[in-house]
């Protein structure tokens, strides 16, 4: 990174509400990289499903194309800001009727990095996605970012149930896992958000960061965990914007001290579609 000899990267997470208004949620895109500039941040992280959402469901009825408003935008204002940015978008699924959940990932020239399409469906807590929603190709390559002294690996929300989806990143060089989520609320909801991120930090000696939407059915709860699972930032429920600062020196560290990657038997093979 230019003018930046040790690597750190800063990131600017963005809790924020989203709503079924298309156009509004844009607004608080342009808001939320205004805040990133001004913290000076390398990347800036919305939740799952930022373009649009409904609690009920989102479905292909908010479904946009890469080069609709939503990512065009993203892609314009990274471009401007000299931010790249990871966000979720609803994309247009293959048979006209189901759409596909999926992450953006935009570099700081506002090229387009990488789409991540989220593999599990959250079929579970009385929820079922896949009346919607086209999971992502179990065997697709890991969609990656490398800025400063880090690599980011991204997953998102019910996939952070599922070890061996990190494992598979951190494989592809992930040094930082990112879960854009909506989580949902509900018993010991906020409570299994807190332990799995801890857990997928520690188990891969990585540095995860969960950021979470705020508002009606879901939990908040933004987290960053260290790769020895320490708390490095928590928020609650509301709406807020957060920057951090990742060194990729602390993490070698981490790793010295406790070299679980290099001394594991076991690799991890995607299943069949």
């Amino acid at each position: 990174m230019p003018g930046n000899p040790t690597g750190v990267v800063r990131v600017t997470v963005a809790q924020v509400a989203v709503t079924a208004d298309h156009a509004a949620n844009r607004r608080t895109v342009v808001d939320a990289f205004e805040v990133a500039e001004q913290a000076e941040a390398n990347l800036l992280v919305l939740p799952e499903y930022a373009s649009a959402y409904d609690p009920h469901g989102v479905g292909p009825e908010h479904a946009e194309p890469l080069d609709g408003p939503f990512v065009t935008l993203l892609r314009a204002r990274a471009r401007e800001h000299g931010v790249a940015a990871i966000a979720g978008v609803t994309l247009p699924g293959s048979d006209g009727v189901h759409a596909v959940n999926a992450l953006v990932v935009v570099d700081g020239a506002g090229e387009i990095a990488g789409v991540y399409r989220k593999v599990h469906l959250y079929d579970a807590f009385g929820y079922q996605e896949s009346d919607r929603l086209q999971p992502g190709p179990a065997d697709a390559e890991p969609v990656t970012l490398r800025l400063g002294g880090l690599t980011f690996g991204v997953l998102t929300c019910y996939d952070l149930r599922f070890p061996e989806s990190a494992r598979r990143v951190v494989d592809a060089g992930a040094d930082v896992l990112v879960y854009p989520a909506a989580w949902a609320a509900g018993p010991l909801k906020a409570e299994h958000w807190r332990t799995l991120l801890q857990a997928r930090a520690i188990e891969n000696t990585a540095v995860v960061l969960g950021v979470g939407m705020t508002g009606k059915g879901v939990t908040g709860r933004t987290l960053l965990a260290g790769p020895d699972g320490v708390v490095g930032l928590e928020l609650g429920e509301e709406q807020a914007y957060r920057t951090v600062e990742l060194d990729p020196a602390s993490l070698a560290a981490v790793r010295k001290t406790n070299p679980s990657l290099a001394n594991r038997r076991y690799t991890v093979v995607p299943a069949e579609s």
